[in-house]
């Protein structure tokens, strides 16, 4: 990472309207090192969209995954560290790092991993020092729509839950945290319960912790989902009113009694469940995020694979608008081979809401002629497949 921190320092030159740019958040430089099929990768940026063209299998996915890495978590598509290095290098390393400009400045974001061994894991440097994901978030945040993500609505619990989590670190960072410790006390409660020789009060201590967080976790997403519902009921530019809810005993209790008086329901329920021989206990790891197409009051997962994709963006830009009414930026937005199955309209539609909230947005497709729309308004680079495995994709900005 220090090799690619260095090779950062470099000013980059940015083309960019005076209009929202107290709103944008944007990459004026990527350089990618030993990820997926790019050895080294190094582009320049100078527009609010990016346009990443060329034949499937060419790179563009991948350099958006990489993109996504800048942000905490595991990425656009979600894969562990060892699957990121390139294939042909014979090392796991791998880095990405970027020159992130916004109305506070400039800074460099890093991510990646720095030793060739099998337990290395992944780090974030911020100025070419190390820190955790918590601290970056203060300064990033990258939403994406990937194909994978068509069927979210019905798909399973837990990739909605995903979706949602994501959702909520952009305003409340601490959540990472929350997570982390509520999934942690999850499994080590699973393990002690396979135990015969297991303390009880260790579980019971465990199932504390448990209750109190699975508790926070759930007012953390309740209130981002009644924050979000406030932009996407009336809908937007063509797409679909969208209204989510979440579904499950915790939320139902939160409902109708104290905080305090649901962590010991969840105390209690867990202690029922384990001494009947069960594993299985309520808390947010169980929930379900619901949507509905509200003109037709219909059930996303019931509604037609045109109309998820609809409702799916629809929650998307409705988040962005949050930020920027909420944090006073976009967010960074990567939409890879959204375009290709949509209308001409929607496609414009689009294009006009992305233009709107004023964020860098990151577009790929193999058809160049679906973005004629773009055309003087965002920077095309075309990706030209390396002819051999060990070999790199070639940038043409066009």
């Amino acid at each position: 990472m220090s090799g690619l921190s260095q090779s950062l320092l470099a000013p980059a030159a940015l083309v960019i309207d005076d209009l929202h740019q107290q709103k944008r958040l944007w990459l004026s430089k990527l350089v990618v090192d030993n990820f997926r099929n790019y050895q080294k990768a190094n582009l320049q940026i100078n527009a609010s969209s990016v346009v990443l063209n060329g034949p499937n299998g060419a790179g563009k996915t991948n350099l958006l995954e990489a993109i996504s890495l800048l942000a905490p978590g595991r990425g656009m598509r979600r894969a562990r560290h060892q699957h990121w290095p390139n294939a042909s290098s014979q090392t796991l390393h791998w880095s990405v790092a970027a020159t992130v400009q916004s109305a506070d400045g400039e800074v460099q974001i890093g991510s990646g991993v720095m030793q060739d061994a099998e337990h290395a894991g992944r780090v974030m440097r911020l100025e070419g020092q190390t820190v955790s994901q918590t601290e970056v978030s203060d300064y990033i945040s990258v939403s994406w729509l990937a194909p994978h993500m068509d069927g979210i609505f019905v798909d399973s619990p837990n990739a909605r839950r995903r979706f949602l989590d994501r959702l909520v670190i952009a305003f409340d960072s601490a959540h990472i945290g929350r997570m982390a410790r509520y999934e942690k006390a999850l499994r080590q409660r699973s393990i002690l319960l396979t135990d015969e020789q297991s303390d009880a009060s260790w579980l019971k201590s465990l199932e504390a912790v448990l209750a109190e967080t699975a508790v926070a976790v759930t007012a953390a997403r309740q209130t981002l989902i009644r924050d979000l519902n406030e932009e996407a009921e009336n809908g937007w530019l063509g797409f679909p009113g969208v209204r989510l809810g979440l579904v499950g005993d915790t939320e139902q209790w939160l409902a109708d009694m104290p905080a305090l008086q649901v962590e010991d329901k969840l105390m209690a329920a867990a202690k029922t469940a384990r001494l009947a021989g069960d594993t299985a206990m309520p808390g947010p790891h169980v929930s379900d995020l619901q949507a509905t197409h509200l003109a037709s009051q219909t059930p996303a997962y019931l509604a037609s694979t045109g109309q998820q994709k609809a409702l799916l963006i629809a929650v998307v830009l409705a988040h962005a608008r949050l930020q920027e009414r909420r944090l006073g930026k976009s967010p960074l937005m990567l939409l890879d081979d959204v375009v290709a199955h949509l209308d001409a309209d929607r496609r414009s539609a689009l294009f006009e809401a992305v233009s709107l909230l004023g964020g860098q947005c990151w577009y790929s497709g193999s058809d160049r002629q679906q973005f004629d729309d773009l055309t003087g308004k965002a920077q095309f680079v075309l990706v030209r497949p390396a002819s051999r495995s060990d070999q790199t994709p070639e940038f043409e900005v066009q």
